[in-house]
């Protein structure tokens, strides 16, 4: 993002401070309408990622299923992707993330006074996984909790902390998004075992130069299409129980077709309502960053948009579906690689469980 700039509001609170409500906003949105920020203000100040050293290569993935490294990259576009090793946990791995970020961002763990975790794999139910990770980055005092949207849970954290930061709550965020789905996987099923990957994906927020930062976002769920991708808990239902014949019942299960067909539409439409919410068109985009579940729902996606590959980044390759770290990843590799400069207009757009959807429009 650009310089830091004034802070991204006009009351500020110390972490743990009580604050002071204002009078309610006076612009108010339609459900799943764009939100637009029209003079930005807050914006991502740094990004980490931490991906586990063990590699599971399609070919390692022929001995324990049925498949082969060509049908798994002609469906999927996945050549590998990361497991964590023993001793590595959800929070172990979002604590180095969220490390990652605060260096890159130049900030102190104790300036941060809001911490978001996004994920569908937390260690346990209670603690958050969030508090684990405010405690080691010393972010002393400041609100922490965990989030879960699926795969698009990160740009619902990203969405809450900038408004947070917006209402002058505080100064800084942590958002960190961090999965390790290998966990609840069957690897005895092929169709899901071939897609999932560990990892964790980081981004600090806080105040940006005027006109930089979130410049719109939109987020929304259908929640009558719930049962189509699924991780039961403490209960099952009698309809996903009926689904998952052959499949192990505290695993991941998905309808593959469902899922393609909605993401697809959902990606693209994303992209499209929170772009012209913000008064601007497709061409006016620099890059887009999508959620890394499937190269073909990515394709299919940007055929809709009628997009050409070099607007819009992938290494799904590399990592497979890292649930709600996958855009928080792929936000610090594009940075990382020169794919997103100052001024550029950056779209990130997810999908995932629920089934939530959503598009964030950022001026980098």
């Amino acid at each position: 993002m650009d310089e830091l700039g004034s802070q991204g509001a006009a009351l500020l609170y110390a972490p743990g401070q009580t604050e002071r409500n204002a009078p309610g906003p006076a612009h108010l949105y339609a459900p799943g309408q764009a939100h637009v920020y029209r003079e930005g203000g807050v914006g991502i100040l740094g990004l980490g990622a931490y991906l586990p050293d063990r590699r599971l290569t399609n070919g390692e993935l022929e001995k324990i299923v049925e498949t082969t490294d060509a049908w798994i990259v002609q469906r999927t576009g996945i050549s590998e992707r990361r497991l964590i090793s023993e001793g590595e946990t959800t929070a172990s791995i979002a604590i180095k993330a969220a490390e990652a970020a605060l260096s890159n961002a130049g900030v102190a763990g104790g300036d941060i006074g809001l911490v978001i975790v996004a994920t569908a794999s937390p260690d346990s139910y209670a603690p958050a996984t969030a508090s684990l990770v405010q405690h080691a980055v010393g972010a002393k005092n400041c609100a922490a909790f965990d989030l879960n949207a699926g795969c698009s849970g990160a740009l619902y954290g990203l969405t809450l902390a900038q408004s947070y930061i917006k209402s002058g709550a505080c100064g800084y965020a942590l958002v960190v998004g961090a999965e390790t789905i290998s966990r609840l996987v069957d690897w005895d099923d092929r169709k899901t075992c071939i897609l999932f990957g560990d990892g964790a994906g980081a981004a600090v927020l806080g105040g940006t130069g005027s006109g930089y930062g979130f410049i719109a976002s939109l987020l929304r769920s259908d929640g009558e299409d719930s049962g189509v991708i699924t991780i039961p808990a403490l209960s099952i239902s009698d309809e996903d129980l009926e689904r998952r014949k052959g499949v192990k019942k505290s695993t991941v299960w998905l309808d593959g077709s469902m899922v393609m067909k909605f993401a697809s539409r959902a990606m693209s439409s994303a992209v499209l309502d929170v772009v012209n919410g913000a008064g601007l068109e497709l061409g006016d985009i620099d890059l887009i960053v999508p959620h890394q579940a499937n190269i073909r729902i990515i394709e299919n996606a940007s055929k809709r948009l009628g997009l050409g590959g070099d607007k819009v980044f992938t290494n799904v390759s590399k990592y497979g579906n890292t649930s709600a770290a996958s855009i928080l990843i792929a936000l610090q590799e594009a940075a990382a690689e020169g794919r997103i400069k100052s001024g550029d207009n950056v779209v990130a757009v997810a999908f995932g469980a629920g089934l939530t959807y959503g598009a964030i429009l950022m001026r980098w």
